[in-house]
């Protein structure tokens, strides 16, 4: 089996998505839900630049009128939200994008005013990426000042050529006083992201970048495999990619863990310091309300969004029909989630965590076992060594962990893979 097939960051995949006919209610859609410790997500689709190995939703080179139409967007589509959910308070929040901090120190300010119309922000967890370029001392300031307790900043190498390699030109010394900066303003948590498998790459330029991130010791490390995906810069790799990448993965692994830190996925690993900088979501049964034309909102029975698009022209007309929109009161393009999609969703999510599935909170939620749900799927995961079962709780391997990436596509249903293959990249 490959190893690199897909990173299952949620499920099902944003290309299982479809238009929703006729298009529910939001009021509807959010009726009977569990409403007191939800998710709250600002997407921001800006960046400076795109990187060879990009495939979010978002776009380069925004002029001020733009993200000042989007920020009125925004602001109009959290009061058609607010109007719905009422008195739902959010126990964690997170501005992704692109680069929420492509915004201004005074766009920032008008982004957190947004979210601050929603009960419990700035009293937990937020988090927030970033990039070298944007990470300015007077942007991360008004972060900070707002309750900001993560920055995610994706470095990917500290090696120049490597960087360019990425189809993302930066400069060392550029990467470090962004870090310096970001330090200094003092955030409880600090992720820095790296890749591996970019063209030229060794073990022992991939330790180099290792050693250079944790000159800062970063509460988080994310540790991403480069993938090439339809639509984004990077031409096809070597065949032997996969032996390459697998190899650097391992050196990564047992680094990290030699220097104190837990794996938590396949992808992050962090410091057990006890902290609550991070933004904890537990994806199996919390919802999820997202704003922005890049966002998407999770209800136990339907995921919902906006269309999506990767490709540099259909972005751009998205975002400009976004900020011209005056109805966000309904969902408009989604996947709903059967008895089945629900149980298989709850086992993805928890299996791809080192600690795993618990099988008493999945038969307390669903009234079953997970080993009868989903028997063969699993005995084919255990028969390659790669699951084990410890107590109530069934976990991957070691090894198990490093094929996160092909275990997680495997338990796809056959309704959403179907619909994947159907997708037209655009």
């Amino acid at each position: 089996m490959k190893p690199y097939q897909g990173y299952v960051y949620a499920y099902p995949h944003k290309t299982a998505y479809r238009p929703l006919h006729p298009s529910p209610a939001l009021r509807d859609v959010w009726a009977g839900e569990p409403l007191h410790a939800l998710f709250l997500y600002l997407h921001v689709p800006f960046c400076e630049m795109r990187c060879g190995f990009c495939n979010l939703f978002t776009r380069t080179g925004a002029p001020e009128e733009l993200t000042a139409a989007y920020l009125g967007a925004l602001d109009r589509q959290a009061t058609a939200v607010l109007d719905v959910l009422g008195d739902a308070s959010f126990a964690t929040a997170a501005f992704g994008g692109g680069t929420p901090t492509y915004l201004t120190a005074s766009e920032l300010e008008r982004l957190c005013d947004i979210a601050g119309r929603f009960r419990g922000f700035g009293s937990g967890p937020l988090g927030v990426e970033t990039s070298p370029a944007t990470a300015t001392t007077d942007r991360l300031t008004v972060l900070a000042e707002r309750g900001a307790t993560r920055i995610s900043i994706g470095v990917q190498s500290f090696l120049d050529d490597e960087a360019r390699a990425a189809v993302r030109p930066q400069k060392r010394s550029e990467v470090e006083a962004a870090l310096d900066r970001i330090r200094a303003v003092g955030f409880p948590t600090l992720n820095i992201d790296l890749i591996y498998g970019i063209d030229g790459q060794t073990p022992a330029t991939w330790m180099h970048s290792l050693n250079a991130a944790l000159t800062w010791r970063p509460e988080e490390i994310y540790l991403y495999p480069l993938y090439v995906r339809p639509l984004t810069g990077l031409a096809r790799r070597a065949q032997d990619w996969d032996d390459q990448r697998l190899t650097l993965y391992g050196i990564g692994r047992d680094h990290l863990l030699a220097e104190g830190y837990e794996q938590v996925s396949m992808r992050m690993f962090r410091l057990p310091t006890g902290t609550s900088g991070g933004t904890e979501y537990c994806c199996q049964t919390d919802g999820m309300v997202g704003l922005g034309c890049g966002a998407r909102s999770y209800t136990s029975r339907l995921h919902y969004s906006f269309e999506y698009a990767v490709g540099t022209g259909q972005v751009r007309s998205l975002i400009d029909s976004y900020v011209r929109e005056d109805d966000f009161t309904t969902a408009r393009v989604g996947f709903t989630l059967d008895d089945d999609e629900q149980r298989r969703r709850h086992l993805l999510q928890s299996l791809l965590q080192a600690r795993g599935l618990d099988r008493g909170s999945y038969r307390a939620r669903f009234g079953t076992d997970p080993l009868d749900d989903f028997s063969a799927d699993l005995t084919s995961i255990a028969d390659r060594g790669w699951l084990e079962a410890s107590g109530g709780t069934l976990r991957l391997t070691p090894e198990g962990l490093a094929y996160s990436d092909a275990i997680g596509p495997a338990l796809f249903s056959s309704r959403v893979q179907k619909l994947m293959d159907a997708y037209e990249a655009r």
